[in-house]
């Protein structure tokens, strides 16, 4: 019985569908699109983005996001780098386009200096990124909902205030 369960494991490890390849391979097309941003560049900030996106049957990306990042301006990177690959996939026959495709997009600075910067240092500076979007967000909210007239003149000015403070 359990040779028979293992000729069955190893069987079903071979109909592995083909999965979507970029043209001219992915870490080649990620290297010559990279661009590191500029927040995370200037406070060391590295690591791996994973990236959930789907493709239809013609190689472009109809839907991505982020599946597990940094909080930082790197997630918005490697997004971009996903949305301009839309169309350059090559796709097999066959192939479920329900289906998600997960990359790994890493980011790494060499020759930076970042060697003196303290693991805290960073985390200080994730946070600090990560509560400025997060103010700006609520001024953003503020004005979309500001049109329905669903506010007070308290939280205007604790808005106002608010951009001030943001630049």
């Amino acid at each position: 019985m359990a040779r028979i369960l293992l000729v069955l494991v190893f069987l079903s490890g071979l109909r592995a569908e083909a999965q979507p390849e970029l043209k001219g391979g992915l870490d080649k097309f990620v290297m010559a699109n990279k661009v590191y941003p500029l927040f995370s560049r200037q406070n060391c900030i590295e690591g791996t983005v994973s990236i959930s996106f789907k493709l239809n049957s013609e190689g472009e990306v109809y839907f991505s996001k982020v599946q597990k990042g940094i909080g930082t301006d790197l997630d918005d990177e490697a997004l971009r780098l996903i949305r301009i690959s839309s169309g350059k996939w090559n796709m097999p026959d066959g192939y479920d386009t329900t289906a998600s495709v997960v990359v790994p997009i890493t980011f790494k600075l060499d020759d930076f200096g970042c060697e003196n910067k303290s693991k805290a240092e960073i985390k200080t500076a994730i946070d600090a990124y990560q509560s400025r979007v997060g103010l700006t967000n609520a001024v953003l909210n503020f004005y979309k909902k500001k049109h329905s007239g669903d506010f007070t003149k308290a939280e205007e000015e604790r808005i106002i205030a608010l951009k001030a403070s943001l630049g």
